[in-house]
């Protein structure tokens, strides 16, 4: 076992509960997968997804591994976010959430000549309105975990936020101001921008926020170009959650746990 698995095995067998939202496809099942293969793993994996009866390959993984949770959920519905709060409440019981991966998104490339007022506030509410709710309520969650450690990181309490590379307004230019995507772009420069906030807010707490940028990936919303697979990108995710700690707390990485410009 190399030193990078065994220090990510470590780091998430002290976090006891994880929840991913998004977790019917891409990253988000790619995520409650390889969580649940690791010889330390958390004792509690709650995976969420808008339809979970249509995630036909999430329901396989339940029904093959143990401490998995599905759990309805549409992040742009406060209706169905404070009733999912109410279903994750006893499943994590006095010990809390330890993490929260706020991975549900919409993608799209949508051009200046394209793109309508009607797209950029349904973007902005699935990929910066969304992850700011459902972070609100799962805070109780949140905070119940963080009294009963020390330090900062996922094996206390964190936020983490999926964000992209595409949300840096420094590094919109060149090849990567190719990609014309507005409602995408502006939509996770915010998420940026609400994940400080957030870090300001909780850090008294001791509740880490971070925003990762997962790689360019191969999925239904990165397109077949991407230079990432759902399993390289989520393999090196993890590895660089497992090292959070008080550095990063407020900080926008890439998937490698890099640092990138705002």
């Amino acid at each position: 076992m190399s030193g990078t698995t065994a220090t990510m095995c470590g780091a998430f067998s002290q976090c006891r509960s994880v929840l991913v939202t998004g977790a019917s496809r891409g990253l988000g099942l790619q995520l409650v997968k390889d969580l649940v293969k690791k010889s330390e793993r958390p004792a509690v994996i709650i995976a969420t997804a808008r339809d979970p009866a249509a995630a036909e390959e999430l329901q396989r993984v339940v029904k093959e591994h143990s401490g998995i949770h599905v759990v309805t959920l549409d992040v742009t519905s406060q209706a169905s976010i404070d009733a999912a709060v109410e279903e994750v409440s006893p499943l994590v019981g006095a010990e809390g959430l330890n993490c929260l991966i706020n991975n549900a998104a919409v993608g799209g490339s949508i051009n200046l000549k394209t793109v309508t007022a009607e797209e950029m506030l349904k973007t902005y509410e699935s990929n910066t309105v969304a992850p700011l709710m459902v972070t609100k309520a799962f805070l109780p969650l949140l905070r119940a975990a963080a009294t009963r450690g020390s330090g900062m990181g996922i094996h206390r309490a964190a936020v983490i936020n999926m964000s992209s590379i595409l949300a840096s307004i420094q590094l919109n230019s060149g090849a990567l101001a190719e990609f014309k995507c507005y409602p995408y772009r502006a939509s996770k420069a915010a998420l940026n921008m609400v994940t400080r906030c957030l870090a300001v807010d909780l850090e008294s707490e001791g509740i880490l926020c971070v925003a990762v940028h997962p790689g360019w990936v191969r999925t239904d919303m990165g397109g077949p170009r991407g230079e990432l697979s759902v399993e390289e990108s989520v393999s090196s995710i993890l590895s660089a959650l497992a090292g959070l700690s008080e550095k990063d707390h407020g900080g926008y990485l890439d998937y490698a746990g890099k640092t990138l410009p705002w």
